[in-house]
């Protein structure tokens, strides 16, 4: 390499730099400016409280008891969500991948029927109250005789 080379490379460098050097001087200032310029004195009372719809929060959120049903939907949520994202990207490249790309995603909807069906059999996707017998004339009758 000649000397030409290396001094054109280490010119090359100095915008970089520069530009690097420029976003974190605006991001320290900012940071500093919105430290200065920002309210502290506002916060307290109903500022702190979470907002939920208008609902008025009761109680630590540690003491907060959440039906199982949430944490499904979300996990249904994601499950079903990538599944799409599988049939769109399919869908997108459906020339290229011919008759075998077609026989592979109809596996894969089968499998996810398959699924379906069988959270439904299970009783994943109820919502309401669960009760664990099966009889409740028969808990309300034994109850009574007491």
């Amino acid at each position: 390499m000649t000397d030409a080379g290396a001094v054109a490379t280490a010119v090359d460098v100095w915008p970089f730099l520069l530009f690097v050097a420029t976003v974190i001087g605006m991001l320290g200032a900012c940071l500093v400016a919105s430290w200065f310029l920002g309210s502290k004195s506002r916060h307290g009372g109903a500022q702190d409280m979470p907002y939920e719809s208008g609902i008025v929060p009761v109680g630590d959120a540690a003491d907060m008891r959440l039906s199982i049903e949430f944490y499904l939907v979300a996990i249904f949520f994601v499950i079903f969500d990538l599944e799409t994202i599988f049939i769109v990207a399919w869908a997108v490249s459906a020339g290229d991948t011919g008759w075998s790309g077609y026989w592979a995603v109809t596996v894969f909807i089968g499998i996810l029927l398959i699924a379906l069906l069988y959270e439904l059999r299970t009783g994943a996707l109820d919502w309401g109250v669960k009760s664990r017998h099966t009889h409740p004339a028969s808990y309300a009758t034994r109850e009574a005789g007491r």
